[in-house]
């Protein structure tokens, strides 16, 4: 099931695109693409913000979108493509969405739940397991987040100093 480190990467070039257009409408830049049959069939980048939904996560619209394209709730023969490793949630919703394979660009240590603080998706206790990539184009990821979140501290810093004057 794996695919080649080359595919890996153009699919999370275009996660990567919808991260970027996360940012452009202010939400933490995180996108994913599903994948099925080596095309994409949906799309989705955080919006939580955007949409007053604390379920809004880039994977889990994602998939979402995946399962109304294909029909149906199961996303057997999915990949799930996206830039940072899923938490919970939404390893929760890829067990139960029974998807193939998940590849992830960044680990997240403060809430990361396919290796780095869980692992939900190789739990025997779970009625489903599926692969895991971890790291592809994993610092082009770490950098996009890392600089939205450096520009606004740099912004709450500059309100702060206005508000001060």
């Amino acid at each position: 099931m794996d695919k080649s480190p080359q595919i890996d990467a153009q699919f999370m070039h275009l996660a990567l695109e919808e991260a970027r257009l996360a940012a452009a409408e202010g939400e933490v830049p995180i996108g994913a693409v599903v994948v099925y049959d080596d095309e994409v069939i949906a799309r989705g980048h955080n919006r939580r913000e955007v949409d007053e939904d604390p379920s809004a996560h880039a994977e889990f619209s994602a998939m979402t979108a995946a399962a109304r394209a294909l029909g149906r709730w199961r996303l057997t023969g999915c990949t799930v493509y996206v830039t940072l490793e899923p938490c919970l949630m939404c390893a929760g919703l890829m067990v139960n969405a029974r998807i193939d394979r998940c590849v992830y660009g960044a680990p997240d240590p403060k809430g990361g739940a396919l290796g780095t603080l869980y692992d939900v998706s190789h739990d025997e206790r779970l009625n489903h397991e599926f692969a895991v990539t971890p790291g592809v184009l994993a610092d082009e990821c770490a950098e996009l987040l890392r600089s939205f979140f450096r520009a606004r501290r740099a912004q709450n810093k500059a309100a702060r100093q206005a508000a001060e004057e």
